[in-house]
């Protein structure tokens, strides 16, 4: 049999988030968002989920590295420029809410915000690139934690509606894909990026973190309906994490252990929001953290709002694979993209000990497309490590290389095994702030930007050894991987 090559139409591309790249924090009329209180190191996540986290920006004890980003809001039209270079067929961002509406709760649109997005799409289309844009990417409106408690309160279902139909009316003719959610299910380990919650305002209480799913579930519906209604052939998607889960060995409760992981940290979410109802496990979930299906808010036109309008496509990230191990104590622990889990003794690990699994990629690309059948999108994929330039600013990031050309490596047999992806963004195709610890020296990017952890440098832009490789790739559609 001929081998299965990657469909002309593959969407190639990158992917960023706003929070994490545009900087410009308070201009035009930009509202404060979550990002904006958390301060950069690799204790970020200690200091947000201590008790004396209180939301606000104390300057005299933290630096705030999404304030700055890479200054994209001033550079965008530079760095899409270098992404049409590399040939881009999609580029994969999100709208910053708080830029829409700064405080999330207000009646009409803040329309410089608009204006910054109607700028940088046409730029995009400029370059025959296709915008494929992420609603809400961990950047909910401050206003909306601090007043409200964030997606626990059934009120934001109504703040995301309003948000979500000023940007599909405004970009619907403009701008075919669409995704509701950020890693949605992310919530399952780090509710403060998703949901808005931590510690002080309930997030160690789980009964808090399904409610707020369940208000995001409704909300995404409703965006999906919005579009739908816009235009049929709108492709509204969600996102999830995914992290291929192995059992540490054939013992029977380990097996058990991984079946329920899954189901809890991969499953969930997505099988709500593709198949329109909650699924069959959700009674034995609930019961893990002593919740009582009847203390949650949930109604029945919201149920059916669910079953009406689930969404196109899958999106997901995949950077690593995890082990589940339920029977010993004395096994070492790994962490990545804020999961955790065990050790797994046949992978090597990235500078941040996430675990590089290729083959892990293939297998969720089966996993998800058994249980759905509906068309994958993997909008992120990638190597956070230490990049290190040479006298003339030039990253020879052959590791970065082997990493990516192993997934796609494993994307083209996902495509043999009968899969239907539709496309590859791999993560923080430029250099960002990483969202899990707010450092620079966590790179990714094809493009090398010249700050550090401080926000301090010349912010200038640099092609990486990567750059030229990925463009090959692209132009080959996935043909050349040398």
């Amino acid at each position: 049999m001929t081998k299965v090559k990657f469909p002309k139409n593959f969407l190639w591309g990158g992917a960023t988030a706003a929070n994490q790249l545009e900087g410009a924090y308070l201009e035009d009329g930009k509202g404060l968002s979550l990002p904006d209180v958390l301060p950069g190191g690799k204790k970020r996540m200690q200091v947000v989920n201590s008790p004396e986290f209180d939301f606000a920006i104390h300057e005299d004890k933290y630096f705030y590295p999404n304030h700055i980003g890479i200054d994209h809001y001033h550079h965008f039209k530079e760095d899409i420029a270098l992404f049409a270079e590399m040939g881009f067929k999609c580029y994969r961002f999100s709208i910053s809410w708080p830029r829409i509406f700064p405080k999330g709760d207000e009646i009409e649109p803040n329309e410089a915000g608009l204006k910054f997005y109607d700028a940088v799409i046409e730029e995009c289309l400029k370059n025959d690139i296709e915008p494929v844009i992420t609603i809400s990417h961990y950047e909910l409106p401050l206003n909306l934690i601090t007043k409200y408690g964030g997606w626990k309160n059934k009120k934001l279902i109504d703040f995301y509606e309003r948000y979500a139909k000023v940007v599909l009316e405004r970009y619907y003719h403009k701008v075919k894909y669409w995704m509701t959610f950020n890693e949605i299910n992310s919530a399952a380990h780090f509710p403060i990026m998703s949901q808005g919650l931590t510690k002080v305002n309930g997030g160690d209480d789980h009964k808090n973190i399904f409610q707020a799913w369940h208000n995001q579930f409704v909300a995404s519906a409703k965006a999906v309906k919005i579009g739908h209604e816009l235009d049929s052939n709108l492709q509204i998607g969600c996102m999830i994490l995914y992290a291929t889960t192995y059992s540490y060995d054939s013992n029977p409760k380990n097996q058990l252990a991984t079946l329920k992981t899954n189901q809890e940290n991969n499953f969930f979410c997505a099988d709500v929001q593709v198949r329109g109802h909650y699924p069959s496990y959700t009674r034995s979930l609930l019961e893990k953290y002593d919740i009582n299906p009847q203390d949650l808010d949930v109604t029945e036109d919201e149920l059916t709002v669910l079953a009406e309008y689930p969404v196109d496509y899958i999106g997901f990230s995949y950077y690593m694979s995890t082990v589940e191990e339920v029977t010993r104590k004395d096994l070492k622990g790994s962490d990545g993209n804020m999961i955790g889990g065990i050790s797994n003794p046949f992978l090597k690990s990235s500078d941040w000990g996430w675990q590089i699994d290729p083959d892990g990629l293939r297998i969720a690309l089966n996993e998800l497309y058994d249980r759905y059948e509906k068309p994958l999108f993997i909008v992120e994929n990638g190597l956070g490590a230490k990049d290190e330039p040479d006298s003339n600013h030039y990253v020879a990031d052959d590791y970065r290389i082997d990493y990516l050309r192993q997934h796609i490596i494993a994307i083209r047999d996902a495509l043999n095994d009968g899969v239907k992806v539709m496309g590859y963004t791999p993560w923080g195709c430029i250099d960002l702030v990483s969202a899990s610890t707010g450092e620079m020296s966590k790179r990714y990017g094809f493009i090398y930007v010249d700050e550090d952890d401080e926000g301090k440098g010349t912010f200038n832009r640099y092609k990486k050894k990567s750059f030229d490789w990925y463009r090959q790739v692209i132009s080959s559609n996935g043909e050349n991987l040398s």
